[in-house]
């Protein structure tokens, strides 16, 4: 594994604080959830920033650093420490206005999860390594990871107008789509590098 010290303090963070919450302190996590009803109203302002690092079960942790351990130290070495914090921090900040908009007006709905940074950086990371197989389950074998992007962003797009279960794509969605503008804004060169690698 490259050195990837952002990758594993997001981890470790991550972990104690989703653990904290599921078991010793069982009511951080309500606590610490993004409400965007009370954000508009000038309220909890700071749960924009708390609500990515805390989980609502141990599939959900387990399934959102697994994808920052396969992909975020690998991406670091790419973008160096910084860009990568900045990339993490960007994906947070835009997944969440997401449902910002959309429920800014909910009274009941609350959020949480890293989901939409994870995301972004999992998007990132497939235009800088295009030729990568992905795994999307249920399908038994590796796809190429620019087919993956469109079925996710197709899926979540789908999942998010269903407006069914606990899961919130909008953030999903969101953060793979900063994900893919970041490296547009910040190395617009990459998408070059990968058309050529593609042969496109």
């Amino acid at each position: 594994m490259p050195n990837a010290p952002v990758s594993l303090a997001i981890l470790a963070v991550l972990a104690v604080l989703a653990l904290l919450g599921l078991r010793p302190v069982p009511g951080l996590a309500q606590k610490l959830l993004f409400r965007p009803y009370e954000v508009a109203r000038g309220r909890r302002r700071w749960s924009v920033a708390t609500s990515v690092f805390v989980h609502a079960d141990l599939g959900h942790l387990i399934s959102n650093a697994l994808t920052l351990w396969f992909f975020g130290p690998e991406l670091e070495a790419v973008l160096g420490s910084l860009r990568f914090s900045l990339l993490y921090a960007v994906g947070a900040g835009f997944s969440q206005l997401w449902s910002y908009l959309k429920h800014r007006d909910d009274p009941a709905y609350a959020t949480l999860g890293a989901s939409g940074a994870i995301a972004a950086v999992l998007f990132a990371y497939i235009v800088y390594k295009p030729t990568d197989g992905m795994l999307m389950l249920p399908l038994p074998v590796s796809i190429p990871a620019p087919l993956f992007g469109l079925l996710y962003l197709a899926m979540e797009w789908w999942s998010a107008r269903q407006a069914r279960g606990r899961i919130n794509h909008e953030a999903h969605f969101g953060g793979a789509l900063t994900g893919l503008a970041f490296v547009l804004f910040t190395d617009p060169r990459a998408y070059l590098r990968a058309a050529a690698l593609l042969g496109l």
